[in-house]
């Protein structure tokens, strides 16, 4: 399985030290890290790409790690937040934990024992969110279709086996077009 990891810092050694603490250090076959200096950049590709893990910065020139990870929330909710600080401000971390539902906060410096240990945490995490949506999708379903006639039950059913075969084109003067 493919893991992806984001990297958001505006300092380019901080990014270098960090993904080379984890090409060392982590044994996640298939892992593939990107960075970004630029949260808009960062927000940009979360668009593009389905993100296992984003660990962000907290100070940055152009908006704060609590920011980026709370439209991060926003867009990509299965994707496991993470806050990386010098910052020694209990109480403005905790604030960004509580609002942008931080997974957890990682100390500059970090510790390499800390960082795999909590990576791997936010791994797990993820799994778990992504089985609950999983199946709590499956549940909507069944719940839609117990609602459901025995007739659209069955044309369902020949949809989903045959796509597109209860669903007529017509033509202008009313021929079928196939």
């Amino acid at each position: 399985m493919m893991r992806t990891i984001l990297l958001l810092d505006d300092e380019v050694n901080v990014l270098n030290a960090l993904v080379r603490a984890m090409r060392q250090h982590l044994a996640i076959e298939g892992l593939r890290i990107e960075t970004f200096t630029n949260p808009f950049d960062a927000l940009t590709r979360c668009c593009e790409c389905d993100f296992d893990i984003a660990i962000s910065d907290f100070r940055m020139p152009q908006m704060t790690g609590v920011e980026f990870l709370q439209a991060l929330k926003d867009v990509a909710p299965a994707t496991v937040r993470m806050i990386l600080s010098a910052s020694t401000e209990f109480g403005t971390v905790t604030a960004a934990i509580n609002e942008a539902q931080v997974f957890r906060y990682i100390p500059k410096p970090w510790q390499v024992e800390d960082l795999r240990e909590n990576i791997r945490l936010a791994l797990l995490h993820r799994d778990q969110v992504v089985e609950e949506r999983r199946l709590a999708g499956q549940q909507r379903k069944l719940a839609a279709e117990h609602a459901m006639s025995p007739q659209e039950r069955e044309a369902l059913r020949l949809e989903e086996e045959e796509p597109g075969l209860l669903k007529v084109k017509w033509g202008p003067n009313g021929e079928i077009i196939l």
